[in-house]
């Protein structure tokens, strides 16, 4: 994976630089008697206010099977429960990012990005400067984001 802030550069070469958006990662180190875990934190502002916020939204989710099984396997001796539920996705929503970025703009709109658990992409094309105006009020009535839809109403604005 490449690093962060390439990545991020990336990310505000598309992004339309009208609106106030900023896309962010951090990882935060645990250190426990068990060993250490790192604790991925992405979260992206509109403004001065957090939109989407990675892993808070997110806690209730339940872990997926798949990584259950990984785990178990990694950890013989604990139980999934004691492990941070996100510690997988450190690096699967930065993957997402890069096929967003890599994905020819003329495929952006009907894509489906089946590793998008959380909604992201529908973000990204809101925030994305290449999408025009006249496609962004179609994607305004197709999605159910709401974070998205804060971001195109504010590009929306910022076009009159």
């Amino acid at each position: 994976m490449a690093r962060w802030s390439k990545l991020q550069k990336e990310l505000y070469l598309i992004i339309d630089k009208k609106i106030n958006f900023k896309i962010n990662c951090s990882v935060y180190r645990m250190q426990s008697e068990r060993g250490s875990t790192n604790l991925p934190r992405y979260f992206i502002m509109l403004d001065k206010e957090i939109i989407f916020d990675y892993p808070k939204q997110f806690l209730s989710q339940p872990i997926p099977l798949e990584i259950k099984r990984q785990y178990l396997l990694d950890n013989a001796k604990s139980s999934v429960k004691e492990c941070y539920p996100h510690y997988t996705e450190v690096s699967d929503i930065s993957d997402l990012f890069r096929e967003y970025i890599d994905t020819p703009v003329d495929l952006l709109l009907t894509k489906k990005f089946k590793n998008d658990r959380w909604g992201l992409t529908d973000i990204l094309k809101a925030s994305d400067r290449r999408i025009g105006l006249r496609r962004l009020n179609n994607l305004l009535e197709s999605i159910n984001n709401v974070a998205a839809k804060k971001i195109i109403l504010k590009r929306q604005s910022m076009a009159k």
